[in-house]
């Protein structure tokens, strides 16, 4: 039997819809806003506009890109939330619409949950490898830092988190003290590729267990260049590869620290005493130098690591649609009554 499921997706500034069908991925359509670069950030008014203004067209793009007709979807599944309340609402808007129209189920969706089961997407050319439950999977973005206990598809327990700024968050913020356009993190990690990671250092956090801070590093990187432009006003231009590949290094050093001790805490739940399979997702996931560290990491200790490929890692529908299809596959069906929630369950 073919279950088509359409994803939308709209928690921040990027306009996705995708058509899956089971679990291959048919279309995956996004629009971005470059209106927000104007402002160093993303603008919350700004982007509900832009949403309203995209979700039709992308949505209409996407189902014909599937080469599919409206009227052969099973359910259509939403991003209910965490993410910025105005965007949610449009996209949760036009889903519960679309539902009432085609009288097919409505499916909210966890944005969080979704880029986990991102790793789940197949498309038509191959299969990837998937992670065997339970495994851990660090989840790094804009707005959360989280190390996550996977036992079954919705089966997911928070074992660490950050107690402040998200480690995407302190990448952004470091690009700004840098002088650097939105969005920032992307153009550190490319001005990282030819610095020196080892010619600055910056204070780390201390913080116990498996939760994150990332706070303090921010301060640290704003102070020190304070102080580094006070003797020499030119002092970022100079050293704005080292710079970045520095405060990358860091931020991925605190990240796979955590990682490896919440690997070494769960070891206890493999059958055979080994690691459990660790994955990675979120925006942040697409940056080179924690991917090369997970890599490292993998050669180094026998890590069996899934790396999302690149158009899965940032907000996409696709991991939407795949979360729609194994929340189709249980009944769960979500009401006309559902409202989006702007904060991760349990914050």
């Amino acid at each position: 039997m073919q279950t088509y499921i359409l994803g939308i997706e709209s928690s921040c500034d990027d306009t996705s819809a995708a058509v899956i069908c089971n679990d291959v991925i048919l279309s995956n359509v996004t629009a971005g806003q470059d209106v927000h670069r104007n402002f160093g950030g993303v603008v919350p008014e700004l982007a509900s506009r832009a949403h309203q203004q995209n979700i039709i067209p992308v949505i209409e793009t996407a189902i014909q890109r599937a080469n599919i007709r409206k009227n052969q979807l099973s359910a259509v599944a939403f991003t209910r939330g965490p993410g910025l309340l105005g965007s949610l609402l449009v996209g949760a808007s036009f889903a519960k619409a679309f539902s009432l129209g085609l009288n097919i189920p409505l499916i909210g969706i966890d944005h969080l949950q979704a880029h986990i089961l991102s790793h789940f997407i197949r498309n038509k050319e191959l299969t990837n490898p998937v992670p065997e439950f339970p495994f851990l999977c660090l989840t790094v973005s804009g707005g959360h830092t989280q190390i996550v206990l996977i036992r079954d598809y919705f089966d997911m327990e928070v074992i660490g988190q950050t107690i402040d700024d998200a480690a995407g968050e302190a990448f952004d913020k470091s690009a700004k003290i840098m002088g650097l356009p939105y969005p920032g993190g992307p153009l550190i990690d490319k001005l990282a590729l030819e610095g020196d990671p080892s010619r600055f250092t910056f204070a780390k956090p201390n913080i116990g267990g498996l939760d994150f801070s990332f706070s303090g590093l921010k301060t640290s990187f704003l102070y020190f260049l304070r102080d580094e432009l006070k003797k020499d006003p030119g002092f970022i231009e100079k050293n704005k590869n080292d710079l970045s590949a520095s405060i990358q290094a860091t931020i991925v050093g605190v990240l796979m620290s955590k990682l490896a001790m919440a690997l070494e805490v769960t070891r206890k739940l493999s059958p055979v005493g080994k690691f459990l399979d660790v994955a990675i997702a979120g925006g942040v996931s697409a940056n080179s130098g924690l991917r090369r560290a997970l890599e490292d990491a993998r050669d180094r200790n026998g890590w069996n690591i899934f790396i999302p490929p690149f158009e899965y890692s940032t907000d996409n529908a696709a991991m939407i649609a795949m979360a729609g299809y194994f929340k189709f596959l249980k009944g769960e069906f979500g009401s006309q009554s559902q409202v989006p929630y702007p904060r991760a369950k349990g914050a």
